[in-house]
């Protein structure tokens, strides 16, 4: 199949697969005619490129799962780099929190000591503060 029906087929952009080739996620496809002709195994490859992108990791994660998956490595491999996108996914979420908190803080102490004053004097543009 020709790079466009890929992508359809896929749900990707027809930039995404060159992008994925040049990076070294997907295998250089053949040519024929001076065109990219894919078979059923580069769809499997991109869909998986796909739900990986789609589940957030990244492209050195993808690129270690695409081998495992080619290599047909055991499932536990997969949910090891699962468990280490978790463990990371977690982190983020606690590093949101905590800014959360902080521009909540912000926004509060604005409300309480300088609404109504010139944007330069704002609380909230005042580093350092940190919501204190």
């Amino acid at each position: 199949m020709r790079i466009g029906v890929l992508a359809k087929a896929a749900g990707v952009s027809v930039p995404s697969i060159r992008y994925y080739e040049t990076i070294g996620l997907l295998a250089a496809s053949a040519r024929q005619g001076g065109q990219r002709i894919y078979g059923p195994d580069d769809l499997k490859a991109l869909n998986l490129v796909r739900h990986c992108r789609e589940l957030d990791f990244s492209i050195d994660e993808t690129r270690d799962i695409l081998a495992a998956v080619q290599r047909r490595q055991p499932c536990s491999d997969t949910k090891s780099f699962a468990e280490r996108h978790l463990g990371s996914i977690r982190k983020k979420i606690a590093e949101l929190r905590a800014l959360e908190a902080t521009v909540a803080a912000l926004v509060s102490g604005c409300e309480t000591t300088c609404c109504g004053s010139a944007a330069p004097d704002c609380v909230i543009l005042q580093p350092g503060l940190r919501g204190k």
